[in-house]
């Protein structure tokens, strides 16, 4: 029980710090550069995000084990946990649009290219190709979100107070949110390292 309570937390670790998505593996960067500007829309796209991630994975590990391996169609994976994280990313988009309008209307597009983001896509194809057990997929899942919270959080406080800095005129808006993601990103790289698994 207690080696798998680590696994399961070196998963969680691994998966947000030293194998961030943003930070490490580069991906997902669309959703990050245009949500990350204010601290209020990160901070809806992050629950909404991890939330997503968690169920498409859970499902995805189900299809992936319960359907497509005992009939042997495995090489339609990336199809099929597409369709299932655009079924859920719909099902989030009308939910959101009930009980928070304000929240849906500030993320705007960026809600629907949830369902095109790398990274949710990402999650179920490494917990297939990995061979997670059911609790490890969402246990990868959860620290994948967390990290792409992480992320957006630091980038959106960063970018509030950018606001009110006397940052050159080229560089103004997206030139230096590269700048600090670079840096962000040099930073993270120190987490290497930390767990082997």
């Amino acid at each position: 029980m207690g080696s798998e309570f680590t696994k399961l937390f070196e998963l969680i670790i691994s998966a947000s710090l030293i194998n961030n998505f943003v930070f490490t593996r580069f991906l997902g960067l669309c959703i990050f550069f245009g949500v990350s500007k204010k601290m209020e829309t990160a901070v809806g796209m992050s629950i909404t995000f991890t939330a997503v991630m968690m169920i498409s994975a859970a499902i995805s590990w189900v299809v992936f084990n319960g359907i497509m391996i005992p009939l042997d169609i495995t090489f339609l994976k990336i199809i099929v946990f597409i369709g299932v994280v655009a079924g859920f990313v719909q099902a989030a988009d009308t939910i959101m649009r009930k009980v928070s309008p304000g929240l849906y209307y500030k993320l705007g597009i960026y809600l629907a290219l949830i369902s095109t983001n790398c990274i949710i896509l990402a999650v179920p194809l490494i917990n297939a190709g990995e061979k997670y057990s059911f609790i490890q997929s969402l246990a990868f899942a959860f620290g994948s979100g967390l990290g792409f919270a992480l992320a957006l959080v630091i980038m959106a406080s960063i970018r509030e107070k950018l606001e009110l800095a006397d940052v050159p005129i080229p560089f103004r808006g997206l030139p230096i949110a590269f700048i600090v993601a670079g840096l962000v990103a040099l930073a993270f790289t120190g987490f290497s390292g930390l767990i082997t698994l």
